[in-house]
């Protein structure tokens, strides 16, 4: 019986079926009717494990309801983090990031590596060779950094993310563009160089768009907290059997 992982986000949920780690198709959200988009992806088949991660608190009477229509769920959001079950991942990691972790230490375990989640924030979390999570950091991320720009200056329109980007400015959109860019690259750089030792990972919305600028090797798994929620499901349900 398959399983269905979702993923809330800051902006958007993001939801896949999955048969022990085998990901299906994935689906995608924007809205104020997540529950019942939800609905609609069990609407024909009832899920063996359900995990959600969110950003958002899931209330007693949504949690009700969703253990009604699966065989058993697993939130992790800020009431249910539970992180025991994680081998000592820290409370105060976000619930994508407990799953992002869950999922480099499987896929890396015997190397470490450093995760990169290029979303609403870009956050860098470090997981040793043996699967330790050694800490993280947390800063803006990039659609993130320019709004930031546009609102706390007056003077400073609000810019797109650009394909092209100049090495140095030579106008006010292009000095935004390479600003923001060439930030977030140095900063990429920067942990890079710090701990070489690690195998680079990028993920998130953005992910794609950073790898093609790296003249390092790295791995780009975009669907990494979905790999570690299913990763969960299934070690569910192996106890379970």
């Amino acid at each position: 019986m398959p399983n269905l992982l979702v993923e809330i986000g800051n902006t958007a949920l993001k939801a896949a079926w999955s048969e022990g780690m085998t990901l299906g198709k994935t689906f995608r959200y924007q809205g104020e009717k997540m529950f019942g988009f939800i609905d609609s992806l069990v609407s024909k088949e009832k899920p063996f494990v359900m995990v959600i991660s969110s950003t958002i608190d899931i209330n007693p009477s949504e949690e009700k309801h969703l253990q009604g229509i699966c065989g058993k769920l697993i939130i992790i959001d800020i009431n249910h983090t539970a992180t025991a079950i994680y081998n000592n991942i820290p409370e105060y990691i976000s619930p994508d990031r407990i799953a992002s972790v869950v999922a480099a230490r499987y896929l890396f375990k015997g190397t470490g590596s450093i995760v990169f989640d290029f979303g609403t924030t870009l956050s860098i979390d470090l997981i040793d060779p043996e699967g330790v999570y050694e800490g993280g950091n947390i800063s803006l991320g990039c659609r993130t950094r320019f709004k930031a720009l546009n609102r706390y200056s007056r003077s400073l329109p609000l810019v797109d993310t650009p394909t092209t980007v100049n090495p140095i400015g030579d106008s006010l959109i292009s000095s935004i563009e390479s600003g923001v860019i060439g930030g977030i690259m140095f900063e990429i750089q920067g942990y890079l160089s710090q701990f070489p030792e690690k195998t680079p990972v990028f993920t998130g919305g953005d992910a794609l768009y950073f790898a093609k600028r790296m003249k390092n090797s790295i791995f780009v798994v975009c669907n990494l907290v979905l790999m570690g929620l299913a990763i969960i499901a299934d070690n569910y349900a192996e106890r379970n059997d």
